[in-house]
């Protein structure tokens, strides 16, 4: 049965992949995972540990192809929201589609890789139709780059999701003056997701004390919380409870807490406004 259209938000995994083998992949992958990520599975840890909602971020080694993504997010389409990627030369109609079944943002995984000219005219059109979709654009990228890519995603006037901490591989390579500035403007938030990507030990001091900086330095209002499940890459470092209790211990106020996993993504990701389709 499907779940009920208005469903309480109790909270809200921002971020999550799901896959199964076969599916065609992108040109060059940076990997192909050799196991399956079922929505179904996905849905069941989602029960499993009391959450209501999520957010399916389209896997880098998939590419463009979002339909598999799409196919998810319209077989649940008020639990779930999905974040596509896309070519600058999309059209208004692909666009307007994906909006409808559910997407709501855009993702630029760009570790390792050369920063797009966001700044030329093919760029500035998408981020101008992204701005009035009313998405968001979320990058990927280490710390040290972030702010060359993120300036013109806000100059654009669009919302800026920040994956996995920023990607910092120390404290000192946040670039903290300018993401407080960021923060501050009501139009960027970081995702306390992933943190095997950045530190060896996921539950170790690092990752707590990046939890802790990014809040005393941004608020609570500017964060959110991501499982990053099937953890691809990293999956004999952490699992799903692991990945949620890791939260309680960054942000121990239960107030505080709910407001990442709940009040933020509600809003951000559109779940307070029904049904997209």
């Amino acid at each position: 049965m499907p779940e009920p259209k208005e469903a309480a938000i109790t909270a809200v995994d921002s971020h999550a992949h799901v896959f199964v083998r076969g599916l065609p992949l992108a040109p060059k992958p940076r990997h192909a995972p050799d196991y399956d990520a079922t929505l179904d599975d996905y849905l069941a840890l989602l029960d499993g540990h009391g959450l209501s909602h999520a957010v399916l971020v389209q896997p880098s080694f998939l590419g463009t192809d979002n339909s598999f993504l799409i196919e998810a997010l319209r077989a649940h389409p008020s639990r779930l929201r999905g974040v596509a990627v896309v070519e600058p030369s999309i059209g208004d109609d692909a666009l307007r589609a994906l909006d409808q079944a559910g997407i709501c943002g855009i993702r630029l995984n760009l570790v390792g890789l050369p920063i797009p000219e966001l700044e030329s005219p093919p760029w500035r059109d998408l981020l101008a139709r992204v701005r009035a979709l009313d998405w968001h654009v979320e990058l990927h990228l280490e710390s040290q780059h972030l702010q060359r890519a993120a300036e013109p995603v806000l100059e654009a006037g669009c919302k800026l999701v920040v994956d996995h901490f920023g990607r910092p591989a120390k404290a000192d390579e946040v670039p903290a003056a300018w993401l407080a500035a960021a923060a501050a403007d009501g139009r960027t938030w970081v995702k306390l997701s992933g943190a095997y990507r950045n530190w060896c030990d996921p539950s170790g001091p690092q990752a707590r004390a990046m939890a802790t900086r990014l809040l005393g330095m941004l608020g609570a209002g500017r964060l959110l919380w991501g499982s990053d499940w099937p953890h691809t890459q990293h999956r004999d470092q952490v699992d799903y409870r692991a990945a949620l209790a890791a939260l309680a211990d960054w942000v121990p106020d239960a107030d505080t807490r709910h407001r990442i996993l709940a009040d933020n993504p509600a809003q951000l990701f559109r779940f307070s406004v029904g049904d997209p389709s």
